[in-house]
């Protein structure tokens, strides 16, 4: 599916793990996967950061790989994240979510030793030459310890076939307006940080990924119906009105407070894996709060 093209609402869910042996509940992703398809969500990602991957075994990163891309069903597109110290492991992975049936594979290089840009674009080459779907560029200095340039980004997707689109979430919206004019607009970049949502719809992000579905799906999808329409007063107060949501559970780690969130639903995920802790009675209560007003 080398033609996958990706737009609107990316959901990201978070891995529940079961309360009686701490493991991936499966079942319960599968769930969650489907009540975002069903919500409306334009694609659902899992095992990027707020799903937790970084916490996870090879085992169990399999299977709640091959969980979340079943789940999904081809309903929309199934976008796997792939993120690991070692080219060879990136590898292993994505081939392991091209096989699963996963539509796009997100990329996102970490760092121990500092990589140099000819070392990175080796590490992306070299994932996009073992599958045959599209890769995702995946930018986020905050956890990965390298931060992609726009103009390294941008050569890479003109120089390797299947390397096709963008994930920046840097923070700084300079980064995507400098995206659309060294590729003269044909570049398809999606947005990662949710309080830049407005801001980077105004950019020309073709989408946002984002956990909030997990707990506000309607409020997203509006944003984005408002983008699409042409109605920036209806925008705005889409934005307005979950933003409040949006900074807490960023502030808050997005798998505490989403895990905290779905709870508050009815909807129980597990507690996050240590040394991530679970979120604290007044925080809940807060966050609690936050949803109620923005619903």
């Amino acid at each position: 599916m080398t033609g996958t093209v990706l737009e609107g609402i990316i959901a990201y869910p978070v891995t529940p793990f079961s309360a009686a042996d701490g493991r991936v509940d499966t079942g319960r992703l599968a769930a969650l996967v489907d009540r975002l398809v069903r919500a409306g969500c334009h694609a659902v990602a899992p095992l990027g950061s707020t799903g937790e991957s970084a916490y996870l075994d090879d085992e169990e990163w399999y299977e709640a790989a091959e969980a979340s891309v079943g789940a999904v069903a081809g309903r929309v597109p199934a976008v796997v994240g792939i993120a690991d110290l070692t080219t060879r492991s990136a590898v292993r992975r994505a081939r392991f979510a091209e096989r699963a049936g996963a539509d796009v594979v997100m990329v996102l290089p970490l760092s121990y030793w500092k990589l140099d840009e000819r070392e990175v674009g080796r590490h992306f080459t070299a994932v996009a030459d073992a599958v045959g779907i599209p890769v995702m560029i995946y930018n986020n200095p905050a956890t990965s310890g390298i931060d992609l340039s726009p103009e390294l980004m941008v050569s890479l997707v003109e120089r390797v076939a299947n390397i096709t689109m963008v994930k920046e979430s840097s923070g700084d919206v300079q980064r995507m307006h400098r995206l659309a004019q060294l590729s003269e607009g044909r570049l398809p970049f999606y947005n990662g940080s949710n309080p830049l949502a407005l801001e980077a719809f105004a950019a020309g992000a073709a989408g946002w990924c984002t956990a909030a579905p997990c707990l506000i799906p309607e409020l997203t999808l509006e944003l984005y119906r408002a983008v699409r329409a042409g109605d920036l007063p209806a925008a705005r107060a889409a934005f307005y009105r979950q933003l409040p949501v949006l900074q807490f559970i960023l502030k808050g780690g997005l798998p505490t407070t989403v895990k905290a969130g779905l709870a508050l639903d009815g909807f129980p995920a597990g507690d996050p894996r240590h040394p991530l802790l679970p979120l604290d009675a007044g925080r809940t209560g807060e966050l609690a709060e936050l949803l109620a007003a923005a619903r």
